[in-house]
């Protein structure tokens, strides 16, 4: 089982950034992926809006870094670990120029994207640059099957949808992977739906432990019934960690504790049929991040990973 990690100062949300974030920049940021790069992390994320209206600035704030110029920015400064977009909001922009974004990272980085896409949630955005936030699922299944043939390796790639039609347009550079992973983010019945119909893998937002059983059946349900046979990847957000015993407060539902207890909680998702989790850590500063994340990496993860 993988694992990996959101990155921390690219995306400030009030639900899941630390205090010491605010006042943190590109180095930090540089550095935590450095350091998720030398320590065997599978892959670091970034988040995707475009804007954020006043109304929802107080819980999201509105620092979101563009995830394609950040992750290009990390490209050159890692030599391993995956590049993904959790999630990108696809529907806000035209497939092609998702796919000469994406397409010109992958190629850059050696073929490290993984690209990870959802169906936003924010009305404000989808009306700012002209989309139909009600029609929002739709207009992401045809993206996503638009993506899949504009990231191909086809110079020309040919489209034709209802929302989306190109051919005879050629494109370069190519990915360098002929297949780029396609990773669908939500727990909704619709996401659930369009990861297993869709997606190389499936990224669950905020389900509990209790409900994930559940859903990975139905997601394997619906593609035994497509007749889809080939693998997909099944991930999971865990609770926030933080590896010893901390001598301050990381919160009720963090699970902290020696090495040896947290992997044994941790084992409980791969019984489940997940293999790639995410984690997050408690920290007061950058430091005391990068220290958790090679704590885990030397500590916890080889015995979750066995």
């Amino acid at each position: 089982m993988a694992y990996g990690m959101q990155l921390p100062v690219q995306a400030q949300s009030a639900l899941f950034a630390e205090a010491w974030e605010a006042k943190a920049g590109v180095d930090d940021l540089v550095e935590v992926a450095k350091v998720a790069d030398r320590t065997g992390f599978a892959y670091v994320a970034v988040c995707d809006h475009v804007a954020i209206p006043r109304r929802l600035a107080d819980a999201m704030s509105t620092v979101w870094y563009d995830p394609v110029a950040t992750l290009s920015y990390l490209a050159a400064a890692t030599r391993r670990v995956r590049l993904l977009s959790h999630v990108a909001v696809v529907g806000l922009r035209h497939p092609l120029v998702s796919a000469k974004q994406y397409a010109t990272l992958d190629h850059l980085s050696g073929g490290r994207l993984v690209l990870g896409v959802g169906a936003g949630h924010v009305r404000e955005e989808f009306e700012a640059v002209g989309v139909d936030f009600d029609g929002r699922g739709g207009l992401l299944d045809e993206a996503v099957d638009a993506l899949r043939a504009a990231l191909g390796p086809e110079e020309y790639p040919e489209h034709a949808g209802e929302r989306f039609a190109f051919s005879g347009l050629g494109q370069r550079p190519r990915p360098a992977q002929v297949r780029v992973p396609l990773w669908v983010g939500g727990s909704s019945p619709a996401a659930v739906r369009r990861a297993a119909l869709r997606g190389d893998g499936w990224l669950p937002q905020g389900d509990p432990r209790d409900r994930l059983p559940a859903q990975i059946a139905r997601l394997r349900r619906l593609r035994e019934e497509a007749g889809i046979a080939a693998p997909i990847e099944v991930g999971a957000i865990v609770e926030p960690l933080y590896v010893g015993e901390p001598a301050w407060d990381v919160g009720r539902r963090t699970l902290a504790g020696e090495p040896a207890a947290l992997a044994d909680s941790l084992r409980a998702y791969p019984r489940m049929g997940v293999n790639q989790i995410q984690v997050r850590f408690r920290a007061r500063s950058r430091t005391e991040l990068t220290d958790q994340m090679a704590a885990f990496a030397r500590d916890v993860a080889p015995h979750v990973t066995d």
